[in-house]
């Protein structure tokens, strides 16, 4: 009996982290985490069979900025297989020039790359209502980098639903829970490439 259970242990502590750097849309804002996309996620790698221990270390009101001054620490203290960086969207809120937001977006990339971890861009859009040129340019600037650095490009976590007023909260912002699932499966094509291929 002692012997499974450390024997289960081991295999727990071998399982690859993932590392998911993120906002509010990833920290499960207005909802239960456990509800969330990334919650779901560890279940659904689970599932399927893919040894992986997701460590989710978003923040409400997070910006490219701020997750790459907190990166350094958090590959130092859980030392990834992969980190996926869902950043950018407060950026585009704020106006932040999209030349800062890409450069800010590849430190964490070439950051990540050093400490020997897989980097994953997610795709981040902001409303037109933000102006056609500035929209178009920010959700480009992902598609470039990605091409630019050789590294996969998730696509937008609200692909299926960003048009539907009622599958947002009351803020008109954040996914409803009833959404966290569909946002998973709009990315899990990408992440269970990667789980397979490490």
């Amino acid at each position: 009996m002692l012997v499974l259970l450390c024997t289960a242990l081991q295999a727990r502590a071998d399982a690859p982290t993932w590392l998911v750097l993120g906002d509010s849309i990833s920290a499960g804002y207005g909802i239960e985490v456990s509800r969330g996309w990334v919650a779901l996620l560890q279940e659904r790698l689970k599932n399927a069979g893919y040894p992986a221990r997701i460590v989710n270390a978003s923040v409400s009101g997070d910006t490219s900025a701020g997750g790459l001054a907190r990166l350094p620490a958090l590959l130092t203290r859980h030392r990834p297989r992969l980190v996926l960086i869902e950043l950018g969207g407060n950026d585009g809120l704020r106006g932040l020039p999209v030349a800062k937001l890409r450069d800010n977006l590849k430190q964490m990339v070439l950051l990540t790359r050093q400490a020997g971890a897989q980097p994953v861009l997610m795709q981040m859009r902001i409303p037109r209502n933000y102006g056609p040129a500035y929209s178009q340019q920010f959700e480009d600037s992902y598609t470039r980098l990605a091409q630019e650095l050789k590294v996969p490009l998730a696509p937008f976590l609200m692909d299926r639903f960003a048009l539907d007023p009622n599958a947002f909260q009351d803020d008109g912002i954040h996914p409803a829970a009833a959404m966290q699932g569909r946002m998973l499966d709009t990315v899990w094509p990408t992440l269970a490439a990667l789980a397979k291929a490490k």
